[in-house]
């Protein structure tokens, strides 16, 4: 897929991607599921994940040189075992899934994440203000700590490694888990930063050893990169001014949306 084979009308949906990818990183962190959905439906739903990574490095470095000293460390040592092996994992079925079951996935993902995140979103509300309260005290309560804890952190670590392996997905995992361990904001967004970063660079050899990352993508690369600029810092400007709960709404619908449309494709 190059420049020379996409209309006007699919370059300027992949660069509004980019510019949400840009948004997401300093704003939002796993709003770019809806970039994602718009790669693979614009893009060969396979080699999407290899046009769509280096955008997202690109958003990765911006995120943490905005954010780089709220970043948690213990929290990442914590996640990056299990993240490897859920790469490992997530790239093992790249091996041999197909485009057609690599776009039924990623809308399966997409779709799967939502609930999810509906879920818990009406589980929060509907818990006990003091808990509510004491989940937000602190940047990361001691709970994440005990064998449950640990255990907890292995299993999104793992979720997280497949799905950003496989569809540039674990955003909202890594969001989930990070909001359940009770991360203020600019705690959370300095340590997804720095999360992303480590692990979508890794991802780069395995991506370019199935053939996703080539010249062709590359080039395509070079010319939506520009694109993510404004959107990082659109999302700096907004962070500390955006309606939250209006946004996820709107980015859980988007993201129901884009699946719903992979797998009906």
């Amino acid at each position: 897929m190059t420049l020379w084979h996409i209309t006007h009308w699919e370059f300027a949906a992949l660069a509004a991607a980019a510019v949400l990818v840009g948004f997401s990183k300093t704003a939002v962190s796993g709003a770019n599921t809806v970039s994602l959905a718009i790669f693979a439906a614009v893009l060969p739903a396979r080699e999407s994940t290899g046009v769509l990574l280096p955008i997202l490095i690109a958003g990765d470095v911006l995120a943490v040189l905005t954010y780089r000293r709220h970043a948690h460390w213990p929290t990442l040592w914590r996640l990056f075992p299990a993240v490897a092996v859920g790469v490992v994992v997530g790239t093992v079925f790249l091996v041999w899934a197909d485009d057609e079951v690599v776009r039924t996935s990623i809308g399966a993902i997409l779709l799967f994440m939502s609930g999810v995140t509906v879920w818990r979103r009406r589980r929060t509300e509907a818990a006990p203000e003091s808990e509510s309260a004491a989940e937000s005290a602190g940047n990361e309560p001691d709970a994440v700590s005990t064998p449950t804890g640990r255990l907890k952190a292995r299993s999104y670590g793992v979720l997280g490694g497949f799905t950003t392996m496989v569809a540039n997905a674990g955003g909202p995992v890594m969001s989930m888990y990070l909001l359940s361990a009770g991360f203020r904001k600019l705690g959370f967004l300095g340590t997804s930063a720095f999360f992303f970063l480590i692990v979508n660079v890794s991802k780069v050899p395995f991506s370019a050893g199935l053939g996703l990352i080539d010249g062709q993508s590359l080039l395509l690369d070079a010319a939506l990169v520009v694109f993510v600029i404004p959107g990082a810092f659109l999302g700096k400007w907004a962070v500390s001014r955006i309606n939250q709960r209006l946004f996820e709404q709107l980015v859980i619908a988007a993201t129901v949306v884009g699946g719903a449309q992979l797998l009906l494709r």
